[in-house]
């Protein structure tokens, strides 16, 4: 199975700056995010046998049965491995699939040595920006940080410590050499365990609008167009968890980065208010212990 490689430029991925400036811990493995599973009433059964729910047919449509549920509540973990040393980034919020707007409160680990605690960082997703709140040394009190995502290597699907939990469905678009594994149990929820290889380049061109332009950008910025899954859904074909694997070629060690996305509490309220200009810090962005290095 190809594995995706991309290489890590100039401080562009937050990642790569986790990885090379050590805000590292040393971990067991690798570990899902957990939660509870919602119920997804209401949605039509997808059956294995009918000809429109071959497991190709299945994952590629993910996307689109997210937005016809509207939103859900989500926890999501980014791990990576570098020289047998492990990360892991956690996640929870939740997210608007059909407005495609998001807020997600990621932890970051302590420092290798254990001895300092990062705060937490807010994080806003919207249609080609992410917004950043605790973002890093050198930011005011309060005030956001905005990327641009449309203008990232990797289409911000490992920019935040958190892959956009919409462009974690829309790289199932690309999809292919799917094969069914099996039924099994998530958080008290039967599921669909489908396993597969998405091609990004195919994913951005049948994306949404609103995706397109991030992973266009990620389709030009990686090496290679292979993303190997692990792909979860329920019996009316709501996806309930994904996990991508991805490595980053460095100028150290390969970083084998684990992105998890687990799902639940379908058709829960999301507030997302996007910060006015007025708040958002257009200066630089230090690199320094409350945060990883500035994109």
């Amino acid at each position: 199975m190809v594995v995706r490689q991309h290489r890590c430029g100039g401080g562009a991925l937050a990642l790569c700056a986790l990885a090379v400036a050590g805000v590292m811990t040393v971990g067991s493995g690798c570990s899902d995010p957990g939660g509870d599973g919602g119920d997804g009433a209401g949605r039509r059964a997808v059956a294995l046998d009918d000809p429109a729910g071959t497991p190709v047919a299945v994952v590629r449509r993910a996307a689109e049965e997210l937005a016809g549920a509207g939103s859900a509540e989500t926890r999501t973990s980014m791990e990576t491995a570098a020289g047998g040393t492990r990360v892991t980034i956690r996640g929870e919020g939740a997210y608007d699939f059909r407005r495609q707007l998001g807020r997600i409160k990621v932890v970051l680990p302590k420092d290798a040595t254990g001895s300092h605690e990062h705060r937490p960082i807010t994080e806003l997703l919207a249609p080609g920006a992410l917004y950043m709140k605790n973002r890093g040394a050198g930011v005011p009190a309060g005030k956001w940080v905005r990327i641009d995502t449309t203008t990232l290597e990797d289409g911000n699907l490992v920019t935040g410590g958190v892959t956009d939990p919409m462009a974690s469905a829309e790289l199932l678009r690309g999809a292919d050499e799917v094969r069914y594994v099996g039924r099994t149990e998530l958080a008290g929820v039967t599921v669909r365990h489908y396993r597969g290889v998405a091609d990004i380049g195919r994913a951005a061109r049948a994306a949404s609008p609103s995706s397109r332009g991030a992973l266009d950008a990620a389709a030009k910025g990686f090496s290679t167009d292979s993303v190997p899954f692990d792909a979860y859904l329920d019996d009316e074909g709501l996806l309930r968890k994904v996990r991508h694997r991805f490595t980053f070629a460095t100028e150290g060690p390969a970083v084998a980065v684990v992105s998890t996305m687990l799902l639940y509490g379908f058709g829960a309220p999301v507030s997302v208010q996007l910060p006015p200009e007025t708040d958002i810090y257009t200066g630089q962005v230090e690199q320094g212990r409350s945060g990883p290095e500035a994109p």
